[in-house]
């Protein structure tokens, strides 16, 4: 009998202190860290991880994750500073340091990071310009991690890394950025197509320089383009006519032309030559109008006339003696001076 009540009794105070052992121990991951309430004050010691003993019935213990959390920023809807309006998303990563305020002086620290994330989110986008958002972030994502990590700290939560998104814009804008952007790679191809035009201009120009010196240079060209055409095996073969030998060509007409040009105007000189009177014939009628040949002009000349030499005197002649003989046989010359027969 005293042994049934002895086993009754061990076997009890085993069970009793089966249950206590398994109300004081708790196991804490390897990713966690244990806060402790004793009668509901926290302890200021951090259980690590592994096997925690606490007193039963006293202690409580909550389990606080410190790994790395990966929360999304949802979609925010803001104006910029340059009057654009936008839709901006962002991520935020961080980690519970310190897992006793994290757990008394925040009731929700994922909502209340989520919260403060969302209103600085509106703030960055307010006090930023579009082209910041969309090709400038790196500042704005170090604004958004400072703007977060100052409340964060109070909480014992540490920001480790803030970016941002993506960057909605209206369609009107879309449109207008494709436009500006088509007409900036428009403007850039036009002035690259310039600078290489220019730039096989100057070297075209240095080898017409020195072709131009060798003469022969240009028509091994030319055949050297012949045998590139003639390659590809069509039917049809253009040659190049040299430029070169057109101005020489035309050199050469201008040349003749000239020549002859210069004959003509030598023979109507030679013409005007011949039809001009000449001074002899002139000396007669020196106060005769010259005469004019039909349909010509009459060519004056302004030639000083020689001077007219003097006329000697002719001498009277002795009257004639009637009956003197006459030197013409057979006649006589009488008192009248009229020959008789």
């Amino acid at each position: 009998m005293i042994v049934d009540v002895v086993l009754g009794v061990v076997i009890g105070a085993a069970a009793l202190g089966a249950v206590l052992t398994a109300l004081s121990v708790r196991v804490v991951q390897q990713f966690q860290r244990g806060v402790v309430f004793r009668f509901g004050k926290v302890r200021s010691e951090v259980r690590a991880p592994g096997l925690v003993v606490l007193m039963p019935v006293a202690d409580r213990i909550r389990r606080v994750n410190v790994q790395i959390v990966t929360m999304p920023v949802p979609a925010q809807e803001g104006i910029t500073r340059d009057n654009v309006t936008v839709r901006v998303d962002a991520v935020v990563y961080f980690r519970v340091a310190d897992p006793v305020r994290a757990t008394i002086n925040v009731q929700d620290y994922q909502f209340a990071i989520s919260q403060v994330a969302q209103t600085s989110l509106r703030s960055i986008i307010g006090k930023s310009e579009l082209d910041d958002l969309l090709a400038n972030r790196e500042p704005l994502n170090q604004g958004l991690e400072l703007m977060l990590d100052s409340p964060a700290m109070g909480w014992g939560v540490e920001i480790d890394r803030v970016e941002i998104k993506d960057v909605a814009l209206p369609e009107s804008m879309k449109r207008s950025m494709a436009r500006q952007a088509e007409a900036d790679r428009e403007r850039r191809a036009r002035i690259i197509t310039a600078d290489g035009e220019y730039q096989a201009s100057k070297q075209l120009s240095e080898a017409a320089s020195i072709m131009s010196k060798t003469p022969a240079a240009l028509q091994l060209r030319l055949l050297q383009t012949v045998v590139e055409v003639a390659a590809e095996k069509n039917s049809t073969l253009v040659l190049p006519f040299p430029v070169e030998l057109l101005r020489f060509l035309d050199s050469a007409t201008r040349t003749h032309e000239d020549r002859r040009e210069d004959r003509r105007e030598d023979r109507r000189e030679e013409l005007a030559d011949r039809r001009a009177p000449s001074p002899a014939a002139e000396s007669p009628a020196a106060g005769a109008p010259a005469a004019e040949v039909p349909g010509q002009e009459a060519l004056v000349l302004d030639l000083p006339l020689p001077p007219i030499p003097p006329v000697a005197p002719v001498p009277p002649v002795a009257p004639v003696p009637p009956g003197t003989p006459s030197p013409v046989s057979g006649t006589s010359v009488n008192g009248s001076g009229t020959a008789r027969q």
